[in-house]
């Protein structure tokens, strides 16, 4: 899923996800299949034959190393451990790592999407040109574990409802007075 969200809509990877477990039912079904039949798929999530081939990628180096396509094995270790082991996946990075974390093993990751950087960057918590891996990092450090994963769904909210990408509802927001980017969108009549 992780995968398929990448440079698409919530909606268009949503669909594609469907789409994919619809047509393979395990995912021994999708390593098996041709790559173009993986894509066709996914077609819905966009760039569906980077996405088809990336996947089957993975799959295919876990069960290289796992005998399985199975993870299981990683609930075991620590987070650093989980995080270094998906990293060193091809095609796995440090967000797609932090929302296996998150989402699928319940960890304290803190996942640095689009959304979560815009706020982030409008709120004047990091430097405006950081690079979001470098963000991820930062902010996983400075905000406390028990609060992470309530922080980021927060933030992702936000992100699809208010601090938009273009034209932010900043009359709406309710950290408006804590944003260092909100009165300047405001005043610039770049924000409603």
């Amino acid at each position: 899923m992780t995968v398929l969200s990448q440079a698409t809509s919530d909606v268009n990877s949503e669909r594609a996800f469907g789409e994919l477990k619809a047509r393979f039912p395990t995912w021994g079904s999708v390593l098996d299949a041709p790559t173009n039949d993986v894509a066709d798929a996914i077609r819905s999530g966009g760039i569906a034959d980077v996405k088809a081939a990336r996947i089957q990628t993975i799959l295919r180096e876990i069960e290289s190393r796992e005998g399985a396509i199975d993870l299981d094995r990683l609930g075991e270790l620590p987070d650093d451990e989980v995080n270094a082991y998906l990293c060193s996946l091809r095609g796995v990075g440090p967000k797609t790592a932090a929302c296996v974390l998150v989402f699928s093993m319940g960890r304290a990751a803190f996942p640095v999407d689009t959304h979560v950087l815009r706020i982030v960057r409008r709120l004047g918590w990091v430097e405006p040109k950081l690079a979001a891996e470098k963000v991820q990092a930062e902010l996983t450090t400075r905000i406390p574990p028990e609060i992470r994963y309530d922080l980021h769904v927060a933030f992702i909210r936000h992100g699809r409802e208010v601090c938009v990408a273009r034209r932010p509802l900043c009359s709406d927001c309710v950290v408006y007075e804590l944003c260092e980017a909100g009165p300047k969108l405001l005043a610039a009549g770049e924000a409603r």
